[in-house]
């Protein structure tokens, strides 16, 4: 339950356990160092909102005039709008904030753990890290501050400045303007580059748009998307950078089963100015003139491959059906191949035909690297959780049985240890392996463990292997035997693999001594 609620709230696991133990009313002790991470949490929330407070304050005070002046009459913000978001101005001084968060009691490591400040490698002392820009506030879906980001009022670079990591947020799972978004009645959000974009559509009307955090979708953030809706549309720059984010999207969000549509921002450079230009009603018009990703594909590869020259059309003719094969409707695929052959004045009936070759073609290759790839993974090849399996896999695989057999059966643990040589961290052949077992050992002997809590220290897509590792075993015997056993062939894999590196070693010691 506890892995569930990870991968749905896109939380880390002790944020997992709360969230739960909130909902049911169920009271949790926290040990030392839970304590004391969460203490820093709650001390970094508490720093950001103050440095909130400070950065909305300083915009209608006289030296915030510029950022103010910038927002409400170049950006053409309304006043709601600015204290709708919270928005507000980083002086240019290089430490009126650390003087200010000082005053309240925070301490200069505090402030550079928040991202709030510098140290200067020179001097050793803090400064400002946001400095003369413009604030943008991140909150989070519980209403807290998590980060911020600064952009700068003319055209030096970097125009924005974000916060990094830290104890208080991932950058990879927050979305600007979901604590807003996620509110809207409609099964649509609108997925911006910028928080500018996304305040003008908020202000138009537009609640459902949100924004990634200065760097490309990452797929926790589509998961999030489909936690909330059914569509997105993209609402991306029409440069080459904005292009390449959205080709992303596409593939981030369909494998999450969301439906992805584009936007063309026309005459103007991004959503804001097209608002400011032709007004909501445009807008919404535009919207519903949205772009499929055939549609998006399509008009890069003709824009690409101009049809007028001969070379370039049979170019743009072969990659339009790679592109309509790579749908797996027929019904779909009959609709695509037609507009193809249309645009390119070729007949259907021979793109159909080149489709369907395509599609065989595809198949046998894809036959081909399955085999391939069941091959490799049989001995371990592309192994991201454990790399190290296919250095050794009978010892690897001895592990899995013995990590299976005791997340199954714990009970076991304690009698496998009355042996003359009790299993040890060292025993294992894997730094996957190590770091399993090494959490079980610790949590063992809890009369209530149960593998989830492994979570504390393992990865979500580490969880994922503990729970195959338990699958797998769970249709076979489980026995104390069996479990000695693993320990003897984990063991004599391990010598085998030694002695083999000392074989290799003597080798070529003899050689460089001749």
């Amino acid at each position: 339950m506890i892995h569930f609620v990870r991968r749905a709230e896109n939380m880390d696991y002790p944020s997992a356990v709360e969230f739960l133990a909130k909902r049911y009313g169920i009271p949790i002790t926290l040990d030392k160092r839970e304590q004391a991470e969460n203490a820093r949490r709650e001390r970094v929330l508490a720093m950001n909102k103050e440095a909130a407070r400070f950065f909305h304050q300083k915009l209608f005070e006289p030296e915030g005039a510029e950022g103010l002046r910038y927002l409400t009459e170049i950006r053409r913000l309304p006043m709601p709008l600015i204290r709708h978001f919270g928005l507000g101005f980083a002086p240019g001084s290089f430490g009126s904030l650390t003087d200010h968060l000082r005053k309240k009691g925070y301490t200069d490591s505090e402030m550079a753990s928040a991202f709030l400040c510098g140290i200067s490698q020179k001097t050793g002392k803090p400064y400002d890290y946001f400095r003369n820009r413009v604030i943008f506030p991140i909150i989070d879906v519980r209403g807290d501050v998590v980060a911020f980001g600064g952009r700068v009022m003319d055209d030096s670079k970097p125009k924005y400045l974000n916060s990094s990591d830290t104890p208080a947020f991932k950058k990879s799972r927050n979305l600007f303007a979901l604590n807003f978004a996620r509110k809207n009645e409609t099964d649509t959000m609108i997925l911006c580059e910028g928080y500018m974009d996304v305040i003008a559509l908020h202000g138009a009307g537009f609640s459902n748009a949100v924004a990634t955090l200065g760097t490309a979708i990452t797929p926790e953030q589509a998961r999030i998307f489909a936690r909330y809706v059914k569509k997105v549309v993209i609402c991306y720059d029409a440069d080459e950078a904005g292009q390449r984010a959205a080709s992303k999207a596409f593939a981030l969000l369909g494998e999450v089963g969301v439906e992805c549509r584009i936007l063309r921002v026309e005459n103007a450079k991004d959503p804001d100015e097209y608002i400011r230009k032709f007004g909501a009603g445009a807008f919404k018009n535009l919207m519903e003139r949205s772009r499929s990703e055939f549609d998006f594909k399509l008009e890069k590869i003709i824009a690409e491959h101009p049809i007028e020259d001969p070379d370039h059309r049979i170019k743009a003719l072969e990659e339009s059906v790679r592109l309509v094969a790579s749908f797996s409707s027929s019904a779909v695929r009959e609709i695509y191949l037609h507009r193809v052959a249309q645009l390119l004045d070729v007949s259907a009936e021979s793109i159909r035909r080149d489709v369907e070759k395509n599609i065989r073609g595809r198949v046998r290759k894809d036959r081909r690297e399955e085999t391939r790839q069941f091959i490799r993974q049989s001995e371990g090849y592309g192994d991201r959780i454990n790399p190290d399996y296919v250095k050794n896999p009978g010892a690897a695989a001895a592990e899995e049985a013995i990590l299976g057999i005791l997340l199954l059966h714990p009970e076991l643990y304690r009698q496998l240890q009355k042996d003359g040589r009790p299993l040890q961290t060292e025993d294992f052949f894997t730094a996957f392996g190590k770091k399993v077992f090494a959490a079980l050992v610790e949590r063992i002997d809890d009369p209530s463990f149960e593998a989830g809590m492994l979570g504390e220290v393992l990865s979500i897509e580490e969880m994922d292997r503990v729970a195959e590792l338990r699958q797998n075993r769970a249709r076979l015997q489980n026995t104390l035997t069996v479990l000695q056993d693993g320990v003897s062939r984990l063991r004599e894999a391990s010598a085998r693999s030694e002695q083999s590196l000392e074989d290799i070693l003597s080798k070529k010691r003899r050689k460089k001594e001749n």
